[in-house]
């Protein structure tokens, strides 16, 4: 049996609860109060929270950090290909679904999106509605708005935001 390690990180959109095994981040979740492990963290939880803390600082644009998101085979299809959206741009959840090969899709995009376990490292708040409008997501508006202007305000770039 593994064992699973957890700490905490506070960031300016809330405390973040990690949890890993000794190789892979398994879970990013929004939470009230710091819950760390009493077991001595492994090296995947120190590079996780170092390359948050660099995120919310503008010195992180992409996390390298190995992950192991648990959901369906559709789950993990729409995950990666959330991956894909560059720092400071968006896509829509129209644009998720027709890279899945259906406009009827967007429902389950959106589904998905909202079952990703790893929010922030897999950018799901870069996911939008398709006339711009910022629509659901796990850690609250307030925070998909407050993560899409920090991108924003790092990297400029032409195109729509919010």
């Amino acid at each position: 049996m593994e064992n699973i390690y957890y700490t905490s990180v506070e960031t300016p959109v809330g405390i973040l609860q990690l949890a890993a095994d000794e190789n892979f981040l398994l879970s990013v979740t929004f939470g009230k109060e710091q819950a760390d492990s009493p077991l001595p963290l492994p090296e995947i939880v120190q590079e996780a929270t170092q390359q948050l803390q660099a995120y919310f600082t503008g010195h992180c644009f992409r996390f390298s950090v190995p992950i192991r998101p648990s959901g369906s085979d559709f789950q993990k299809k729409v995950w990666q290909l959330v991956l894909q959206v560059p720092f400071g741009e968006t896509a829509s959840y129209l644009d998720i679904a027709r890279q899945l090969g259906s406009e009827k899709y967007t429902r389950a995009v959106g589904l998905a999106n909202g079952k990703n376990p790893l929010p922030i490292l897999v950018p799901c708040h870069r996911i939008i509605g398709s006339g711009g409008q910022l629509t659901g997501y796990a850690g609250g508006i307030d925070r998909k708005r407050w993560l899409l202007r920090h991108e924003s305000e790092l990297r400029p770039r032409p195109g729509r935001l919010f």
